[in-house]
């Protein structure tokens, strides 16, 4: 098994979907697995801190665990099977660790408001996961790069700066 966490949730431009990336936290491979809106919504509420005013499905999942007793342990990505990504939630109910059957979109969604670990079996890291180009740098300062040259690169006049040139000093 191999720990990651959520590393963002990205926007398709040509669906309504959303991708769940989930970063390896020993090295630099990521998994993305497509994932409904309501979910991505889900899971970016809980990681910006942002409450409902009434339970949400997953809030009342956590709700209903904690009033039974029992904790989540761990979230687990078990396989891959053609485009479909299975999942399992793993909870100590009483000392006895069970394990239920479970889309990975509502596990991670669990996970992060339990703050639990979520892990992917090393299959299907091998099977679906990313590494970044070793040329590519995914530093914040050169993500911004090509916008810091257009931005640098724009001839700005404000008003009132009278060292500015006018369409009127211009012909």
């Amino acid at each position: 098994m191999i720990e990651v966490r959520v590393d963002s949730i990205r926007v398709s431009l040509v669906s309504a979907h959303r991708v769940v990336v989930l970063r390896d936290v020993a090295s630099p491979r990521y998994l993305p697995i497509w994932i409904g809106p309501f979910e991505a919504e889900a899971i970016a509420a809980e990681l910006q801190g942002v409450r409902a005013p009434r339970p949400m499905t997953h809030d009342l999942l956590k709700n209903v665990l904690a009033h039974l007793g029992a904790q989540v342990t761990h979230v687990l990505i078990t396989s891959l099977r053609g485009d479909t990504f299975y999942a399992r939630i793993f909870l100590d109910v009483g000392g006895q660790v069970t394990d239920i059957d479970s889309r990975p979109s509502d596990a991670i969604a669990l996970a992060v408001r339990t703050q639990s670990p979520i892990y992917v079996a090393e299959e299907v890291l091998a099977q679906a996961g990313l590494e970044p180009d070793p040329g590519i740098s995914l530093d914040e300062e050169d993500k911004l790069a090509p916008y810091r040259d257009f931005v640098e690169s724009l001839d700005l006049h404000l008003p009132g700066d009278e060292d500015a040139e006018t369409d009127e000093d211009a012909e």
